[in-house]
This record gives C-alpha cells, structure tokens and sequence, in this order.
C-alpha cells in the first residue's frame, strides 16, 4: 500500500503525519512500527494521525487526533504532537482556523496557532490522583516537598541504589519526573528504562528528568514510554514544569531547555487550571511512501 505523509518536527521531537480525514488507512501496529523506522521507514518518535471528530464528540470539536508510538502503541496525549497537528490541518487545507478543539485518547485539547509561527496548546489540568495516572502508591511512604509531595521509586534491578524521588502525575498520559542535578550527566538511558516499566505504573509511564537552573528555567531529558529518550517531549515539559511549581522551585511561567530547543509553559498553579504550552511546529517534507503488507 502506498501512502502520502508529511514530515514534522516540534523542538526536535519529530512525527509522521496522516491525513485520515477522507478514510481510514487501516493500518496495522508493525505498520506503524514500520513509518517510525528509522533504517527502514521514514523515522519519527510518533505517528500522528488526523481523523473526523467521533460523532458523540459535539459539535464544537474539529478533529480526532490519533497518536501511536515508535512501538506500534496508541497512547493517550503528545504536546510537541499537538502543536504540529494544528499547523499541519492548517497547511493541509482542512481548515482556516487558527484555534482548534480537538479530542485525544487523553481529552480535549485546544491549539491555537500564533502569528510568530509559534503555537500555544491548552494542555488542560494536571491529574494528580493517583488511581487516575495510574500510579500504584501501596505501602510507600511519601516525602513532604513544598505544597506537595516525592514517591520513593525503587528500582530493582539497582538493589543496592537508593530508591529514586518522583513526582507522579499526568498530563494527559503519565509522568514520573525526578529532580537531578546535572541533565547531561544523568542516569537517563539506564533509569529511564527501568522507571517506564515499573510495575507501580500499569500503562508504563513517561520518564523525566529536570534539572533547575532557576525559578524561571530549568534543563530537562525525558525517556517516552513507547519511544526512548527523544530530542524533546511536550506533555513531558508540562509535567516537569508543574512538579517544580509544586515543589516551591519554580514560578508560574517556565522555559523548559530540551535538547530539541525551548519550550514556555505556564500555570497559575490553582489544581484544576490548565497548563499552557507554547513551542515550535515546523513542517520538515512531503512524501509518498510504500508501506510493506504485514499482520
């Protein structure tokens, strides 16, 4: 099967983008596997694909937004995703909107395209309730920090190591995000692994790790579940951000330093407000490409 796609890329976190609007390609998980090859296929971190609104969405949603990791696996939320999906409909053609309502397995998100080129994404409330991350806290026993509070995280292939501190929380898809204090130096490839498949997290879980260089800055490596450490990880800037807020680190407004490049989130701080993120969405080439049949 042949099939056309565009490139993009959000501070280095890059996709595949589908059109499904006028049908669905059917594709299969070694099928996506197969796109976000990056011997093989095109090469991303997700696939992204754009779909109608379910009918039951309401009338005031303009698309679905499908998102599958470089695994094969849907999953839930992508930030640095939803920033290009809005420039991407846009370009396409499929609308003249420069704000969108579109649902997620995650819920509802909004990006809104700014004349800059730049696009801010209404990333909604952060969840903290344990039951809903999931996060499986039984038996542990939390660390006061700030208006908050740190989960020891054993890990136990490092027996012998201290058990990680870890804000647990979702931004739509899970989050465990961990103070160190040097990004570049830190254990990423070798916790990040161990901590995406901890068996406290039912669904895996996104693995961050932030550095804070101040109350308005701080470094940050995420290793995605599904994906492995990418350039750059939206929902995961998110995370980062409001773990620090609630911690007492960091301000209200936070540029986030990725590898990828920059990312400005922001919160008010109130438990139900929405975290706002605001980055690049870059359009990298078009193409067409075959894609070889498999289960």
């Amino acid at each position: 099967m042949r099939i056309r796609f565009t490139k993009m890329q959000g501070a280095g976190n890059d996709f595949v983008m589908l059109d499904e609007t006028r049908g669905s390609l059917g594709l299969t998980r070694a099928q996506y596997r197969f796109l976000a090859d990056r011997h093989f296929g095109v090469g991303a971190d997700q696939i992204l694909t754009v779909r109608p609104p379910p009918k039951d969405a309401g009338d005031d949603i303009d698309f679905e937004y499908v998102i599958h990791n470089a695994d094969g696996g849907e999953v839930e939320q992508c930030g640095n995703g939803a920033r290009c999906f809005v420039r991407f409909v846009r370009e396409q053609g499929l609308t003249s909107k420069d704000v969108v309502r579109v649902k997620t397995l995650g819920g509802v998100i909004e990006p809104r395209l700014q004349a800059d080129g730049r696009v801010t994404v209404d990333m909604g409330a952060p969840v903290f309730e344990l039951a809903r991350i999931p996060f499986d806290a039984a038996g542990l026993t939390p660390q006061a920090a700030g208006s908050w509070q740190k989960w020891p995280l054993a890990l136990e292939e490092r027996a012998l190591i201290a058990p990680v501190l870890i804000a647990a929380l979702s931004m739509g898809n899970p989050h465990a995000v961990q103070l160190v204090q040097d990004v570049d130096t830190a254990p990423v490839l070798q916790d990040g692994p161990l901590i995406e498949n901890h068996p406290r997290f039912a669904r895996r879980v996104n693995a961050g790790f932030m550095q804070v260089v101040s109350r308005g800055q701080i470094r940050l490596r995420v290793y995605e579940r599904g994906a492995g450490e990418t350039l750059a990880c939206g929902t995961g800037a998110c995370a980062a951000a409001v773990a620090g807020m609630r911690w007492g680190l960091l301000d209200s407004r936070v540029e986030v330093l990725t590898r990828g490049g920059a990312l400005t989130i922001e919160w008010s701080g109130q438990l139900d407000a929405p975290v706002m993120m605001t980055g690049p969405a870059t359009t990298v080439f078009e193409s067409e490409i075959e894609i070889p049949d498999r289960p």
